[in-house]
């Protein structure tokens, strides 16, 4: 929807605000309304055609002080839910606001905000009502260096980069979800790259693999002499972090007196190196990743609730590769040009066969299966053109359904006879051999795989 013929509702307690935003957009727009009770509100949306809510988060009623933005939202997505919402907020209200985001706000701004800001963000959310929901432009969670990109066309990944276009800026602490290999050390780096921390440290620890004797030496540094191998003076990861990003790699994994300590420092914000008494402040944003579905987590006998409150202002799920099909193949193109250009290959490209393997693939083992079989492929191929046979998926993911025994050596020569027979019978045409099999086309892909077919 183009912004000159829409109509803007802007819901705020401070006439100054409501002076501004009126003087702003009165040129702008077909129609500004202005209002200063969110009481009105039902009222007002049944009353008028609105286009887009300007809300305030904060309000001077007795309803959920402190949370009045947030109730107001729900309200109007119960009344109108197709309409967009932008959330103004103050800069202490931030984490509030990101909040808003999971309540199904569209946008937030944060006062005071840049004017050209402003409309940029109203056209940008009516230009994706009127594409339907769609995206206008294409989300990407490169950094802002260029260094780290996390790639994918799929409407789940334009979702999370949309998300991670909000939050990155913020210092919100964000736990990141997923199964193994879907690029949660990535999303982390990106999210650094993306935020006004940029420029400073970002300090990755695999927490869960620290042994309690470790862990406070680890992450909050020891003085010399403070345990037998304390040889020297030693900050640690907190200190590191200063300034910037600390990410704590499977957090699901440690301890609940691990908890209890890292839960410490982040409620305190200050760290006391083993050996020592004095309390060293820090400054650092959080993230956390896990592979324990959320719902595991919860679980009070593993992990701590207040813990999770804590480090999970934002949680970010990075689908499995499996629930991302059509990134796949555009995954698949980055990895060949990417080792092509590492191991001096021409430049490696994927034929038909190849590329229908690729789609009809699992992937137990999530893009970082994918990046080793492309990888592998780009080595071992003798054409800069991949075929079906030059993908071969690791037995480290299926290994049930790679491993030939002694003992069933002849079943298998029978299946992998039948196999070839089908194939034949039906010209190469894998749907139709298949059916006929009794197979999923992923089954009988797994099978060509298994006896290099």
């Amino acid at each position: 929807m183009i912004l000159k013929k829409a109509t803007v509702l802007i819901v705020d307690d401070d006439p100054d605000v409501l002076t501004a935003v009126k003087l702003l957009l009165k040129t702008e727009t077909q129609e500004i309304i202005t209002e200063k009770n969110p009481e009105n509100l039902n009222s007002l949306l049944q009353r008028n055609q609105v286009d887009l809510v300007l809300l305030d988060m904060n309000f001077n009623s007795a309803i959920n002080t402190g949370n009045e933005g947030i109730y107001w939202l729900r309200k109007i997505k119960e009344w109108k839910p197709n309409i967009c919402v932008i959330m103004i907020t103050a800069y202490g209200d931030i984490d509030l606001a990101v909040r808003s985001l999971k309540e199904g706000a569209n946008d937030f701004v944060v006062k005071p905000w840049h004017n050209e800001k402003l409309i940029d963000t109203i056209k940008d959310l009516l230009d994706k009502k009127e594409d339907g929901g769609g995206k206008s432009n294409k989300a990407s969670a490169k950094g802002t260096a260029g260094q780290t990109s996390i790639l994918g066309d799929s409407e789940v990944m334009e979702d999370i980069f949309h998300k991670v276009n909000k939050i990155a800026p913020t210092d919100a602490n964000i736990l990141i979800l997923g199964e193994n290999g879907t690029g949660k050390d990535l999303m982390a780096k990106a999210i650094h790259e993306r935020s006004l921390r940029a420029d400073k440290p970002f300090v990755k620890v695999d927490v869960g693999a620290l042994t309690d004797s470790l862990f406070e030496s680890e992450l909050f540094g020891h003085k010399k002499g403070a345990y037998t191998d304390a040889r020297e003076d030693r900050m640690g990861r907190f200190e590191e972090a200063e300034g910037g990003t600390l990410f704590l790699d499977e957090i699901g994994n440690i301890s609940l007196q691990q908890q209890a300590k890292l839960l410490t420092v982040l409620q305190n914000r200050q760290v006391t190196r083993l050996g020592t008494n004095k309390a060293i402040d820090i400054n650092i944003r959080l993230i956390c990743a896990t592979n324990v579905p959320l719902q595991d987590l919860a679980n009070e006998n593993k992990f701590r609730k207040d813990l999770i409150y804590r480090i999970n202002t934002v949680e970010i799920n990075m689908p499995p590769l499996r629930k991302r099909a059509e990134d796949i193949v555009v995954l698949a193109k980055h990895f060949a040009k990417m080792y092509s250009n590492k191991y001096l290959k021409p430049a490696a490209d994927f034929d038909n066969t190849a590329l229908t393997k690729l789609r009809s693939y699992s992937y137990p083992g999530n893009v970082r299966e994918l990046q080793y079989t492309i990888e592998r492929a780009v080595i071992m191929a003798d054409d800069p053109l991949l075929k079906a046979d030059d993908l071969i998926f690791s037995v480290l993911e299926s290994p049930g359904e790679n491993i030939i025994n002694e003992d069933n050596i002849q079943l298998s020569t029978l299946e992998k006879n039948a196999i070839l027979r089908v194939i034949d019978k039906h010209n190469g045409n894998i749907t139709r051999a298949a059916k006929e099999l009794g197979l999923t086309r992923t089954a009988l892909y797994r099978r060509l795989s298994k006896y290099d077919i």
